[in-house]
């Protein structure tokens, strides 16, 4: 028998919700962990769900607005008790209208995906998502030109630079979080010490996950992941635009395993921002 959807209050949440929120997301199959969650929390610009009489979280969405006109929509997740109901529709119309003044995209699910449809999104882009159990390094030449060094605080301008023009748009309070709850952050420099790129990896409850990384070319892109995955004893995940088929050629050279293949969706415009081909992996699919 189905919950009764009069019993059920939309609201927004907040950090006192965050156990509520890694539990709805253990429910189905997703690795969120306390350092996830509270990113999510303090980087988005709303989360909407849903809690039931007992004050059990039974969906959730997340609407993360970056800096100027570019928002990303993700952990869109309804409890299976609870579809059926009209919980997703509400719950992402109103991450919808929240962010009305701006694109907004989103990584789709395959459950997920006829839902955006219907809301108005279309498929702009696709991702690649990657895992390895045993990642094989494949003793990569330095390049004499440059060196890869630890991030200091004092370099994050320089890193939010470089993400914005990767990524198509500035994302400031996300990409500080992000390195605060990083396991690793690396900087690359030239020659004349200028930072040309970088990379991330956050450790969660499963995976590794590695980025974003951003690069000049492909050959630092595989560096950086080389330097971020090499010491990992563990599980790995990377999650890689379209147009980078050199690079899942050296991930599946290196033990990695595409596993997925999700469409990027949009509403309020009908193409991707414009990047400079410089972002080789994505900071997750909640992300972009």
């Amino acid at each position: 028998m189905k919950p009764s959807k009069k019993l059920i209050e939309l609201v927004e949440l907040n950090v006192r919700d965050a156990r509520g929120l890694i539990e709805l997301s253990a429910s189905v199959g997703w690795d969120y962990d306390e350092e996830e969650v509270a990113t999510l929390l303090s980087s988005s610009y709303k989360i909407y769900g849903h809690k039931n009489s007992e004050g059990q979280v039974v969906s959730s969405a997340a609407i993360i607005h970056y800096d100027r006109m570019l928002a990303s929509i993700g952990m869109v997740i309804v409890h299976s008790d609870y579809r059926g109901l009209g919980l997703g529709k509400e719950i992402m119309q109103k991450c919808i209208d929240s962010g009305r003044d701006r694109s907004i995209l989103l990584i789709a699910t395959p459950d997920g995906q006829p839902l955006y449809e219907k809301l108005g999104f279309t498929v702009v882009d696709y991702v690649h998502k990657y895992l390895c159990d045993k990642f094989n390094p494949t003793n990569l030449e330095d390049i004499s030109e440059i060196s890869i060094e630890a991030f200091k605080d004092e370099e994050l301008e320089d890193i939010l630079e470089l993400d914005g023009a990767a990524f198509g748009e500035k994302r400031s309070v996300f990409l500080r979080n992000r390195i605060q709850q990083s396991n690793q952050c690396i900087v690359v420099k030239d020659e004349n010490s200028r930072i040309i790129g970088f990379g991330l990896s956050v450790l969660g409850s499963v995976n590794l996950t590695l980025g974003p990384v951003v690069a000049p070319d492909q050959r630092m892109a595989e560096l950086i992941i080389d330097r971020l995955a090499s010491n990992h004893q563990g599980k790995l995940r990377v999650d890689v635009p379209s147009g980078q088929e050199k690079l899942m050629a050296f991930l599946e050279q290196s033990g990695f395993v595409k596993v997925s293949n999700p469409p990027v969706m949009a509403i309020h415009t009908k193409e991707m921002p414009d990047r400079n081909h410089t972002l080789f992996t994505i900071a997750s699919q909640a992300y972009g």
